[in-house]
Parts: structure tokens; sequence; C-alpha cells
């Protein structure tokens, strides 16, 4: 991986804990979520005169991961209806690079090295004692946990699709901006038939904040990571974005305000050594 690649995933990182904070922060989370993907397809709209149309070859993947994406909107929303950005997030986040060794391993037949072993290993740890964080009021919250990996299982399937979808493109731009425009289309028709108030309020305060920082820093972020497939091994691409963990701990205990415990903190840095021991093995 080149020091430009992996700058830019570094930023794409921050900018993709950024976006999450404003939809946990959100006071109607549907609201936000909603107004983080359609905030999209303003800057998909400017960005697709200027690339290459996507290449037959990559409909398909562009259908799946269509697919994909609507559902780790769903989980991650409903996640973070049940718990907290510093639970949620690492647990999301931090699964997907085990869930594409994995896949690798049982699924691609890829062999890997005794250190990415033991990468996946810290990562499995990390994950597990997420599940023991408890709510405010002292109980568990194993639902949030579950909802959390869940999120993270469309992670890091939407990870292995786009990657591959995108090098068969041949244009990561084209591939993602005719992606985030369906999106976005299909977001704006379920919010018009489920939840018509929750539409209307993005065009009005917060809602209007939200779409216009939240939905260009996701745009931006997961712009930066589908090229970065086409640079670099998906796998080790995963595992560096997951450096987001870090930034999104700290938003959740400065701004958030959310409590921060010795299991948070010991989850959250097990996750990332993890995740950056994957990005190192090689």
């Amino acid at each position: 991986m080149t020091t430009t690649v992996f700058f830019a995933v570094i930023g794409a990182a921050l900018l993709h804990a950024t976006w999450n904070a404003l939809v946990k922060n959100g006071a109607n989370k549907t609201t936000s979520m909603g107004a983080v993907v359609i905030g999209h397809v303003p800057l998909a709209l400017l960005v697709l005169p200027f690339v290459p149309f996507p290449a037959p070859e990559s409909y398909p993947y562009i259908a799946a991961a269509l697919v994909l994406h609507v559902g780790y909107q769903l989980f991650l929303l409903k996640s973070y209806q049940t718990g907290d950005l510093t639970q949620v997030y690492p647990i999301a986040r931090g699964s997907a690079p085990l869930l594409v060794a994995l896949f690798s391993v049982l699924v691609l037949g890829t062999r890997l090295a005794p250190l990415e072993l033991m990468a996946v290993a810290i990562i499995g740890c990390g994950i597990i004692s997420l599940a023991l964080v408890r709510r405010a009021d002292g109980q568990r919250n194993g639902n949030a946990a579950m909802l959390a990996l869940t999120t993270g299982l469309f992670i890091a399937s939407y990870s292995l699709v786009d990657g591959l979808g995108a090098r068969a493109a041949g244009t990561s731009l084209g591939y993602y901006g005719w992606l985030a425009v369906a999106n976005g289309v299909i977001t704006t028709a379920y919010l018009a038939l489920r939840a018509p108030d929750s539409l209307r309020a993005m065009t009005r305060g917060k809602g209007l904040m939200v779409f216009a920082v939240g939905g260009s820093a996701s745009f931006v972020a997961y712009a930066i990571v589908t090229w970065a497939f086409t640079q670099s091994p998906i796998a080790l691409v995963t595992a560096l974005r997951e450096t987001s963990i870090v930034f999104a701990l700290l938003i959740g205990v400065f701004f958030l305000k959310e409590r921060l415990d010795l299991i948070k903190l010991f989850s959250t840095l097990t996750t990332l050594v993890g995740a950056a021991m994957l990005r190192f093995a090689r």
C-alpha cells in the first residue's frame, strides 16, 4: 500500500466516524440516516459527467451492492436506536476485517500468514468483549451488540462486492457515483412511503445540516475507499479503514458525552490493534 493510499484511507476513516456521530446524535435517527444517504446524490451528480461510465461487467456488482448498502443502512439505524456510538460503532466496523478475512480463507481460498491469523483472533476478542458493555442503567446491551454485528456482516459483504465491482467497472468514481444515486432514489422512495415527516425534516434545521455535512462527508469517505479498493488489496483497505473506531470513541466521549469505561476502552483499542496488524501483516 502506497503512502498516498494509506493517508487517504485514514482521512476517509475520520470522515466516516464524523457522519456516524451525526446520525447517532440526531433526535430523529431515521431523518439523520436518510439525510446522509440522500445527501450523496448532489455530489454524485456533480462527479458523474466527468468520469467514464462503468463497464457492463460491473452492473451485477452494482445491483448486489445496492441491496447490501440498503441492508447496512437499515441495521445501522436500528443499532443506533438501541445502543451507544462507542459500543455499536466498534463492533460494526471492527467485525468487518474479521469477516472479510474469514470469507477470503473459507470461500476464496486465500492463505493467511501467521501474523494475519493472530490479527483476526485479536479482532475477535475485541468484538466479544464489546458485547459485555453495559447501558447507562447498568444492564448489558446484548441486543445492540447483535444488531451491530449484523451491520458488520453487511459492511464486510458490500466491501468485497464494491472492491470487485469498482475493478470491473474500470472507474471507481463512476461505479460509486451511480451506486450512490440509485441508493439515494430508493431511500427517498422508502421514506416518502414509510416516514414522510422524516423526509420533510431534511429540508430544515438540523436535518438540512446533516444532509449537507453528513451526506458530503459520507460520499467523499466512501469514494476514497472505493478508489483505494482498486489500488490495494480489499482486506488491507477494509482493515485500515477501521482506524475510524478510534475517531468514533473520541467523538462519542468528548462530543456526545457518552460514558467511557474500561471495557469500551479495552475493546476499542484491541479491535484497532487487530485491524492495524492486518494492515501491516505483509
